[in-house]
């Protein structure tokens, strides 16, 4: 016991501070069991409630044989992602949703395939993928609320019949490394914006007065600088904040 407090009480208020403070955002994996026990030299009962009070108090949700995660409870319901570094490419978009505290749900517009490859103009460079490739127009949901508008190009050559597999419940970067075999290098990504207006029927929001929207585009390179997907998004301004993530680079000053 701690001033009368049962020591539950006490690790779960600090866990809930923390995300309080930013220091755990939403989306954010919380100490789990076993890393409670060892910090804090308490039992897995005490380690176990102190979770299940996070969930109680509603700043967390609980994901079975993945851990606890710090729910969206902000106002506006805004999802932040970030953009920089690598791993961050390679979390599901599904799987982000859910630890937040959202369902996910996907519509699939269009899934051909492009013989002829495609192109794409990023970070001022024109960057080709050789046909054939895979189209895939989804749109992207989260409660019912159309956040993303995503559009994916997938060679062929290097994931052959990627097609045939389920791309809605995985991450397209987990079927790269482990079922291609691909060795993915880097990630190249612009990010603009743009006005959709009422009834602009290339778009796919509904929405009733001008919106604000994010245009990212961008390529996974692999092996020697080959291209395994492009990607073209539209994602809702009103919905969606980015940070951005760089390490500096240092120069030593030999004088």
């Amino acid at each position: 016991m701690k001033s009368g407090i049962p020591k539950y009480k006490s690790i779960s208020k600090e866990i809930i501070q923390k995300i309080e403070s930013g220091e755990f955002q939403p989306g954010d994996k919380v100490p789990s069991e076993n890393e409670l026990i060892d910090m804090y030299e308490v039992s897995n009962t005490t380690a176990r409630k102190s979770l299940l009070e996070v969930e109680l108090e509603g700043w967390a949700k609980r994901i079975k044989g993945k851990g606890t995660f710090v729910l969206n409870r902000s106002e506006d319901r805004h999802i932040t992602r970030v953009l920089g570094p690598f791993h961050a490419v390679k979390e599901s978009f599904n799987e982000n949703l859910i630890r937040e505290g959202f369902t996910p749900r996907n519509v699939v517009l269009e899934k051909t395939i492009l013989d002829d490859g495609i192109s794409s103009n990023i970070n001022n460079h024109h960057y080709i993928i050789k046909g054939p490739v895979l189209k895939i127009h989804r749109l992207r949901y989260a409660d019912d609320i159309l956040l993303k508008d995503e559009v994916r190009y997938i060679s062929l050559t290097l994931c052959p019949k990627i097609n045939m597999h389920d791309l809605d419940n995985r991450s397209l970067i987990s079927m790269y490394e482990n079922i291609y075999d691909l060795q993915l290098k880097n990630v190249e990504r612009t990010l603009g914006n743009t006005i959709i207006y009422p009834l602009d029927q290339k778009y796919y929001f509904e929405n009733e007065i001008p919106m604000a929207v994010f245009v990212l585009d961008g390529a996974i390179f692999c092996n020697d600088g080959e291209i395994v997907e492009m990607e073209q998004s539209y994602y809702r301004g009103d919905k969606y904040k980015f940070s951005i993530v760089a390490k500096p680079q240092f120069s030593i000053n030999k004088n």
